[in-house]
């Protein structure tokens, strides 16, 4: 791997997300403000929540995980297609540049641009509640392997897409609503327990508990096995990714 030649792609798309920042950062620090005034603090107070542990702490971790993981997926897709669309992507398969190069370059775009929008948010809640990390290498895994996977599943996305409202299917459709009932504004004990189990099944279930875990101590799965399936699956999307840009599907004529 060349580093001039990764460092040029991974520039280019840091440079892309920060010319529109009202679009990529502004707009989820928005988002994610309303998020935290609502739930975390005009409702938050009158629930009487778990013991030791304030309702607004409890959801931050989501409201979090919910803004990453919609930075990192939206970087990667929007980028890939409008490659795709305006035939950019025909001079970078034509360069010296390695898939491998390609990939992590739109990698760490996303990875840039999803750490500046947890920044935002954190400055934010910062106004609200104590929101320093119990465990500071955890809470920094846990954003990193989160965004390297969206990243990659918004480069599956951008390879397929043939039209632009294509790449918010996934997201509106599949990740949302899997993130809405994977433990963003409730604990699993709050539910009935015939219905538990349907939780324990979502995969969005285990981010934002170890996302959680990090930063109040507080989880409700086994964060080992947790870890392991995040790092086992960013591994599978990669290899998809690679052999899809190896293979040159929806990127040559």
């Amino acid at each position: 791997m060349n580093f001039i030649r990764l460092s040029t792609v991974a520039k280019r798309e840091i440079q892309r997300f920060l010319r529109i920042p009202i679009q990529t950062l502004i707009s989820p620090w928005i988002s994610a403000t309303l998020y935290i005034l609502v739930f975390g603090v005009i409702i938050g107070s009158r629930i009487d929540f778990l013991e030791n542990i304030d309702y607004i702490d409890f959801v931050f971790p989501g409201i979090l995980m919910l803004q990453l993981i919609a930075g990192a997926f939206g970087q990667s897709s929007t980028s890939l297609y409008f490659q795709r669309w305006t035939k950019v992507i025909e001079e970078m398969l034509t360069s010296p540049l390695s898939y491998t190069e390609m990939i992590f370059g739109y990698i760490i775009g996303a990875i840039f641009r999803a750490f500046a929008v947890c920044a935002g948010i954190y400055v934010v809640a910062l106004l609200f509640t104590d929101a320093t990390p119990a465990h500071i290498g955890l809470f920094f895994f846990y954003v990193l392997i989160v965004a390297i996977i969206f990243s990659l599943l918004g480069l599956i996305v951008g390879l397929w897409a043939e039209k632009m409202e294509h790449l918010t299917i996934l997201q509106t459709f599949i990740i949302t609503p899997l993130m809405y009932v994977g433990g963003v504004f409730n604990s699993i004990d709050m539910l009935p327990e015939n219905v538990q189990w349907l939780v324990r099944l979502n995969p969005f279930f285990y981010i934002v508990d170890g996302l959680r875990y990090s930063m109040i101590g507080y989880s409700e799965s086994p964060l080992f096995l947790g870890a392991i399936f995040l790092i086992t699956l960013a591994t599978l999307l990669f290899a998809i990714v690679w052999v899809l840009f190896h293979r040159g599907w929806r990127l040559r004529a």
